[in-house]
């Protein structure tokens, strides 16, 4: 699964609300029902639908119906795939970070090969 930028933003949003990750945290175990999720929250019953709402809107959890029970389901597609959109970053990062610790060496190495001058006291570059 490839994620867009705007897919991204929206997982990290959903992310970004610690009452979210527990959520998360608590599916990733099972399903369970709203009822059930609201349990160890200090809040109402709608106030773990809005959070569900945004988890659903990100992609990351799915409802259902199962006769009276409205069942709630991690999705781990979504964040799989931004974390693979993690590591490229990470991944280009260290690239860049690998070329620049080469150039710097370069830039060290040529510096170092440089004559040194003299100062007007004798010492060489003032030292």
């Amino acid at each position: 699964m490839i994620v867009t930028p705007s897919q991204i933003d929206v997982t990290f949003m959903a992310l970004a609300d610690p009452t979210r990750r527990a959520i998360l945290a608590r599916l990733a175990r099972g399903e369970l029902g709203v009822v059930e999720l609201a349990e160890p929250f200090a809040m109402s019953q709608p106030a773990i639908s809005k959070h569900l709402k945004v988890l659903e809107r990100a992609g990351l959890v799915s409802r259902s119906r199962d006769a009276q029970r409205r069942p709630v389901k991690f999705e781990p597609a979504r964040l799989e795939a931004t974390m693979q959109w993690l590591d490229e970053f990470q991944r280009n990062l260290s690239a860049r970070y690998a070329r620049l610790d080469t150039l710097l060496e370069e830039m060290k190495a040529a510096e170092s090969r440089k004559p040194r001058r003299r100062s007007r006291h004798g010492t060489r570059d003032g030292r």
